[in-house]
């Protein structure tokens, strides 16, 4: 097996491995790293609609204080959508390459 990504180099007697060791190509990596930035987004995705609701809450009837918290829990449905869409691209992507297990 080819090693692409990580080499090994050898300096007086001493294996130096690069620090994608057991990582064969760049699938491998995407595959490791989708779910990290999902749930990272996921949870930013909370906390804005969380902020949106706080501000709709203690807007006090004001027209300006609703509508920017109107303007939070819109850019957070819209967020959701982009976020579960590009779930959904990447998969269908790996599907498609080869490079992981597809939409399931």
């Amino acid at each position: 097996m080819s090693k692409i990504l990580a080499q090994n180099i050898s300096v007086n007697g001493t294996a130096i491995q690069g620090p994608l060791v057991g990582y064969n190509n760049i699938g491998d990596i995407i595959n490791n790293v989708v779910p990290f930035v999902m749930a990272l987004a996921g949870i930013i995705l909370f906390f804005v609609l969380m902020w949106g609701g706080l501000d709709y809450v203690t807007s006090q009837g004001m027209p300006e204080k609703i509508k920017s918290a109107n303007a939070k829990i819109t850019a957070g449905v819209i967020g959701f959508v982009l976020l579960v869409l590009s779930f959904l691209i990447t998969r269908v992507i790996a599907y498609v390459f080869g490079v992981g297990q597809g939409i399931i």
